[in-house]
């Protein structure tokens, strides 16, 4: 790792702290900041009341840590909305415009089976970083947030669809809606999936990026058992170019089963996007022609419908890792601590063979089947990061492939950046 860019880790006392993680890694451009439960930081507990009081704190939680790292809630590129319940849902909007009442960050919102603390909602926040982690570089500055939309694609009066900083572009999370009845599309799954990603294709071709440009996807999906299906239509988005179909280019990926998604939708679908051109002010000669560096190793579960780890500019995106036997494909025997230090690693054999290490994560998203074991799994954790380093998301799921207890994906720095084309 580079001496120059590093993974900056801090906290605040006016939010929940955790020795189990930080409130906010920088890295490069990005702020990654751990979910926000509705903790009262001076008491450690639950706030009193319902979702209403519990959204408000999540979201000062937010605020808090923002402001200690001389930010503000308009340098939000992302907010990714957790709740138990989606019903809550026309309350926890009625609270976001309190806290957003302009500017509009992309969105994902789904309801999972389950919150750490038995909690409401969880919300976490993607900030861009203008200064930079790089001392002096070129780059470094106030570069420009780049929001645009397309009525291409579905219109949000919650969300932006797409909002570009850096060498990045977060879309919100797409919904098989079409968008010229605003309502979803009739027919199964499949189809489903396949107005999904059209709609994430008409976001990008907007903006003139193409959809090769993908370097991870979240699927949420209601119903496990539809995954087939949904990987049938999926493969025939990608790869999408000729280009990415002669290297069989395929981005990173996460599986995810929900309790339930907006509109009653069976599926939905989240990317993160390369933006080799950047934004202003970054120099000509850093905006151009950067390379998607996709990566296996034999060593790790490979998947047929992802790569173990896509970098791009100066981010390693991890494909969500099961506990999983490399060599046979079955799950590894024992409970929560050795399904938890095998996902973990895979994250580590992944990141070792693009010549990095465990020091260079940013961001965890783990996925349990029971959060009742969250003591365990953070006893097997810590033996990967004793010191609680990378920001974290924790979520309860009815399921998980293979029937395994955890599911863990991971956003790691990369130092020395992915090279332009010669």
């Amino acid at each position: 790792m580079s001496q120059d860019n590093v993974v900056l880790a801090r906290n605040t006392e006016k939010a929940p702290v955790s020795d189990s993680q930080s409130q906010t890694v920088a890295f490069s451009h990005y702020n990654n900041f751990s979910a926000q439960l509705p903790i009262n930081p001076e008491t450690g507990e639950l706030v009193e009341g319902g979702i209403k009081e519990q959204t408000e704190q999540c979201l000062r939680n937010i605020a808090a840590i923002t402001s200690s790292i001389d930010h503000d809630l308009t340098d939000i590129i992302r907010l990714s909305i957790f709740v138990k319940d989606i019903k809550v849902m026309a309350v926890v909007d009625r609270v976001m415009k309190e806290f957003f009442p302009t500017y509009l960050p992309t969105r994902t919102v789904v309801a999972v089976a389950d919150l750490p603390l038995n909690a409401m909602i969880q919300v976490e926040a993607l900030l861009s970083n203008g200064e930079g982690t790089i001392p002096n570089a070129p780059q470094a500055g106030d570069l420009i947030k780049l929001t645009n939309a397309t009525s291409n694609a579905p219109i949000d009066g919650l969300s932006t669809q797409t909002v570009a900083f850096s060498h990045y572009n977060n879309i919100s999370a797409q919904l098989p809606i079409d968008p010229k009845t605003g309502r979803l599309v009739v027919g199964c799954v499949k189809a489903q999936t396949r107005q999904a990603l059209k709609n994430i294709k008409s976001i990008l071709e907007s903006i003139d990026v193409p959809f090769d440009d993908i370097v991870k996807t979240t699927v949420f999906l209601k119903d496990l058992s539809d995954l087939e299906a949904v990987n049938r239509a999926y493969a025939t988005f990608f790869p999408d170019s000729g280009i990415a179909r002669a290297v069989n280019y395929l981005p990173a990926r996460t599986v995810v089963e929900v309790a339930d998604l907006p509109m009653g939708a069976a599926v939905q679908i989240e990317a993160v996007v390369s933006h080799g051109d950047g934004t202003p002010p970054q120099a000509i000669e850093d905006r151009h022609g950067l390379i998607i560096e996709a990566n296996n190793t034999e060593k790790a579960p490979i998947d047929s419908l992802s790569t173990q780890t896509v970098a791009f500019s100066h981010y390693n995106n991890i494909s969500a890792q099961l506990p999983v036997d490399a060599a046979t494909g079955a799950l590894v025997s024992g409970g929560i601590k050795e399904q938890t230090a095998q996902c973990l690693t895979h994250i580590q054999t992944i990141i070792e063979s693009v010549d990095h290490s465990m020091a260079d994560m940013v961001k965890l998203n783990v996925y349990m089947t029971d959060l009742s074991m969250m003591a365990e799994m953070d006893a097997a954790y810590k033996g990967f990061f004793p010191e609680g380093t990378p920001a974290r998301r924790v979520v309860g799921v009815s399921r998980l492939p293979q029937g395994a207890l955890i599911q863990i994906d991971a956003i790691a720095g990369n130092a020395e950046g992915t090279p332009p084309v010669k």
